[in-house]
């Protein structure tokens, strides 16, 4: 049997909701159905939200709808219940309930971890996690592996347990909110990556300790013959009530990544040469110079000493250089998006916590033109305010954190002597046609919210393309 056809023969003659019909529920609820699995379908958005084309064609497949207020209303009938990544148990009491009545709550990538039969690289973090993934999937590519990317990414991979066998590799971003709920993850994943951990998504978890040990489920359900990839330069202790340091937690082959100086196993870059260095009990193997990094930013050396550890025992140098020197980036993250009258306009709609901010302003080494603004989430927003002085000359700011990030700015001391012109306006789109009229030629103009896009768009995504 495939393992397709394993869950379907588990699940067979149970009625299955799907609460939260996005990117990843929707093909996950159509693969059911194909298997001829009774689904609904539960959302209190209507059909035009969902996309008329994409109802029509589940219930084509014979799923029923159950949408608006009252789409819960069909759940104490389901014998299983997926919930959308974004529907979070502690907000969200109807989980609770379906748990007290015996049902079983789970998501998609929970049943892929499940049933998958090949070799996963998992990778979590707050910050870096769709470049990392996206560059281990495109190294292992070029070794020439069938690879299966997705997860957090925005591609369910449910749906590839139909296709998936024993000898591909499957790439699976997770974020904090998948990973919530991941706590059976029985001797998995084979490659665990934590890119980095900052206090972030406070809006969305009853703390910090929550947020901290949702990331830990990535490697605790690990076997010592698996690999487990953490950064050098990071704090993996800021969790409160946590007393211990993630690294506590390892129960894998423990390697390290580091920009900032050497490490005993895993890569890393010598700031005085340029060069990185893939290292195994010290004795160290040259992989590139970071000039062979087409994208910009030492962020992106940082994801590719991350990509390079987690990979090195399946892919070739020869694969890592090749790729360093051509893949472009990933859409959303300072994506260059078009040259128009001498200004160069740049897509950094993923920068939505202050830390990517700094990363973004730093990625061009010279003061550039600024659109920021967006819903909040809770962010200190002062940690970027310096680097908003040092590498910005003109900021336009927009949307709800308008006000927000502006007083931050003008109370730091520095402000007055820095120069920086700012200007206040209500949407994105007023935002990026103030911004084009203070750029010239030779400018560059980013945009770089700083926040979530939920008080204007759906997603960042949306906004990205947008601006674009």
């Amino acid at each position: 049997m495939t393992p397709a056809e394993k869950y379907i023969e588990s699940i067979k003659g149970k009625k299955v909701a799907f609460v939260g019909m996005g990117v990843a529920n929707v093909p996950c609820a159509e693969f059911l159905a194909k298997h001829g699995i009774e689904v609904y379908a539960c959302d209190r958005k209507d059909e035009e939200y969902i996309g008329t084309d994409i109802c029509k064609k589940l219930k084509e497949l014979g799923v029923s709808f159950s949408l608006g207020e009252s789409y819960l209303d069909v759940l104490p009938d389901m014998d299983i219940v997926f919930r959308s990544h974004g529907i979070l148990p502690f907000q969200n009491p109807w989980i609770g309930e379906c748990l007290n009545r015996g049902q079983t709550v789970t998501t998609e990538m929970e049943v892929f971890f499940e049933y998958c039969p090949c070799k996963i690289y998992a990778v979590t973090g707050s910050n870096g996690k769709t470049t990392t993934t996206t560059l281990i999937s495109k190294m292992l590519e070029k070794e020439g592996k069938k690879v299966y990317l997705g997860g957090n990414i925005g591609k369910a991979l449910m749906p590839e347990l139909d296709n998936i066998t024993e000898n591909d590799y499957a790439v699976v971003e997770l974020s904090s909110f998948q990973l919530l709920t991941m706590t059976n993850l029985k001797e998995q994943p084979d490659v665990a990556v934590v890119t980095n951990i900052e206090s972030t998504h406070l809006d969305h978890h009853v703390d910090l300790d929550e947020y901290v040990d949702s990331k830990r489920n990535v490697l605790i359900h690990q076997i010592p013959s698996q690999r487990t990839v953490l950064n050098a330069d990071c704090d993996y202790s800021i969790s409160n009530s946590v007393k211990h340091d993630m690294r506590n937690d390892v129960k894998g082959r423990f390697y390290q990544f580091s920009i900032q100086h050497s490490v005993e196993n895993g890569a890393f870059l010598d700031r005085e040469s340029g060069n990185i260095y893939y290292s195994e009990n010290c004795s160290k193997t040259f992989v590139m110079n970071k000039n062979d990094i087409v994208i910009p930013g030492e962020h992106n050396i940082e994801n590719y000493c991350t990509a390079i550890t987690a990979v090195w025992e399946d892919v070739s140098v020869e694969s890592i250089v090749s790729v360093a020197k051509t893949f472009g980036g990933v859409e959303h993250r300072i994506e260059f998006v078009r040259e128009f009258n001498g200004v160069k306009y740049y897509n950094d709609s993923i920068a939505t916590s202050p830390s990517r901010v700094i990363s973004g302003l730093k990625a061009f080494g010279e003061k550039i033109i600024v659109i920021m603004g967006g819903s909040d989430k809770g962010n200190d927003m002062s940690e970027m305010v310096p680097f908003i002085l040092k590498y910005v000359k003109v900021l336009v700011l927009n949307g709800a954190t308008a006000d927000k990030i502006y007083d931050t700015i003008i109370s730091d001391k520095n402000y007055n002597d820095s120069g920086l012109k700012i200007i206040r306006v209500k949407t994105m789109q007023e935002a990026l046609l103030k911004a084009k009229q203070a750029a010239k030629s030779g400018d560059i103009v980013s945009l770089c919210p700083a926040c979530p896009a939920f008080d204007q768009f759906k997603t960042f995504e949306y906004r990205g393309r947008e601006f674009k």
